[in-house]
């Protein structure tokens, strides 16, 4: 493996593992927001446990994606120089705008709200949770400004013939990035949605013997929590449907050789017809060992809204590619062994076909858990099956599943470029993955890929380990239980009663050590 490829290898780990935790704090932090509103709001004690049981995971995951978030902006530093210094001054910009503002903002109001029970007003603690649930949300649409200009360089000139950007309006209202933020924060709600359905699913099961009246109960509040990570399972994976479309169409103007490998369409088609079933080879670009069932002209419908629409396939679109981007990349002893070989313009098909599927079945699949489990607890009921457990448990995985294939579908459908040409931008504005690495040695490189897995594999398990120890806590984990008359620190004590959940005292007894 030579260097170009361990770079690869390395931002690839580094971002699959950390986008990890970043829809679930997102998702969560809407979600736990909601909770906080309906308890402010109505007194109800189980929204208030809701609040502290969900929010006491949501820190842990959120802890976790800050710690692997900052590997992040420093991969650009250590294995993608050469990127940096030729697209900085536009890329630089959206990244410098999430952390100078999204991730300041969401740190400070996060501390307020951690520290801030039974020491602020509780509207003004509430009105902490939804700005660092907002700002999780901002955070991302920089993310994707930035990412999407990779994918979509607008706002863009050259000035002695360096990329300068001339319209910030322009990067942050790219149409690619206003496609992909209601897509990703829908990914993300899904994400949350699912976690809510198979940890408070787990918890109705393993109590479903007990009386609401014996200690430790609390059906009310997984019961409220699965019903909300159903329904908002389902309309999320509505507007992934939506917005999924949405993006389609732009993929299909924009890079229609990712469109073409998403399908594994070695020759151009109209109408074209939408793979479901590949079978045989995907690798090879001339397709022929491979038998798919498809969708008559369904994937022209999925490129511009019409059942007669062309779809170019991969063979055509390399010769127009070469024709444009030229056969072989520049003889420069930069790009070492690639340095004047012919470019493989072909993303890898099998990653980015069966990527596409995952993508979808998966969403699929969690969307189709949280209707089971809606269906299954209705009018009070619960589902008394071992596999009700395993299934609901099983699903939180799915849209983690999804969430990623997609990403690395988006990602390296767009090769052999790491800045894709835009088809009616800047001419020559675009830049090959192979010029974009650091020059360094293959030692260093796997010394840093190794090091980070290892580092990564470690927090991992401290958080699986944290996870775990708080979900089997319950809401005893994160609430001291209530006093009862008498047993308070003083005689007839009756601190922790529902009747005074509202007063100062209550807030004291209830809240938790963040």
């Amino acid at each position: 493996m030579d260097v170009l490829e361990l770079a690869r290898w390395q931002f690839g780990i580094t971002t699959v593992y950390h986008f990890l935790m970043v829809p679930l704090t997102i998702g969560l932090s809407v979600l736990v927001a909601a909770m906080q509103t309906a308890w402010v709001r109505t007194g109800d004690l189980r929204h208030l446990k809701m609040t502290k049981f969900w929010g006491k995971l949501l820190l842990v995951n959120f802890a976790m994606g800050v710690v692997t978030g900052i590997v992040q902006e420093f991969q650009f530093g250590m294995s993608w120089s050469a990127y940096s210094r030729f697209i900085g001054d536009v890329f630089g910009a959206p990244l410098a705008m999430e952390g100078l503002v999204a991730f300041f903002v969401e740190s400070t109001f996060l501390g307020l709200w951690i520290f801030g029970w039974d020491r602020l007003p509780k509207k003004v603690h509430l009105a902490c949770a939804w700005a660092f649930a907002l700002a999780t949300m901002i955070s991302a649409y920089f993310i994707l400004a930035a990412n999407s200009w990779m994918q979509h360089p607008v706002g863009v000139e050259f000035v002695n013939g360096k990329p300068t950007m001339n319209s910030i309006g322009a990067v942050l209202t790219n149409n690619t990035a206003l496609a992909a933020i209601p897509h990703t924060l829908a990914g993300a709600f899904s994400v949350a949605a699912a976690f809510l359905v198979g940890v408070a699913g787990w918890h109705l099961w393993r109590r479903r013997g007990s009386s609401e009246s014996d200690a430790g109960v609390h059906r009310d509040v997984w019961r409220s929590s699965l019903r909300l990570g159903g329904w908002v399972g389902v309309v999320a994976f509505a507007v992934l449907a939506i917005t999924g479309d949405t993006q389609g169409k732009l993929m299909f103007e924009q890079q229609p050789m990712k469109m073409a490998s998403a399908e594994a369409l070695c020759h151009t088609e109209a109408p074209a017809s939408f793979s479901i079933l590949a079978i045989g080879d995907v690798a090879d670009a001339n397709c022929e060992d491979v038998k798919t069932f498809t969708v008559p002209a369904l994937l022209s419908f999925l490129a511009h809204n019409d059942f007669s629409t062309e779809v170019k396939g991969v063979e055509n679109l390399v010769g127009e590619y070469q024709a444009k981007y030229g056969a072989n990349y520049p003889d420069d002893p930069d790009l070492g062994p690639l340095a004047g070989k012919p470019i493989d313009y072909v993303p890898n098909l099998p990653v980015t076909y069966w990527g596409f599927r995952v993508m979808i079945g998966f969403g699929a699949i969690s969307a189709g858990i949280g209707v089971l489990a809606l269906w299954l607890t209705r009018r009070g009921r619960i589902p008394g099956g071992r596999w009700f457990p395993l299934l609901v448990l099983g699903g939180i995985a799915t849209p983690f599943i999804g969430n990623s294939a997609g990403w690395i579908f988006t990602e390296m459908g767009r090769q052999p470029f790491v800045v894709a040409p835009n088809p009616s931008g800047v001419e020559d504005m675009w830049m090959f993955t192979a010029e974009a690495v650091s020059k360094l040695s293959v030692g260093e490189v796997w010394t840093s890929l190794i090091s980070l897995t290892l580092i990564y594999l470690v927090l991992g398990l401290v958080e699986l380990y944290l996870m775990r120890k708080y979900v089997r806590g319950g809401i005893e984990g994160v609430m001291p239980p209530p006093r009862t008359p008498g047993s308070g620190s003083g005689p007839g004590s009756n601190a922790g009663t529902d009747s005074d959940a509202d007063s100062d005292s209550d807030d004291s007894a209830l809240s938790f050590a963040y």
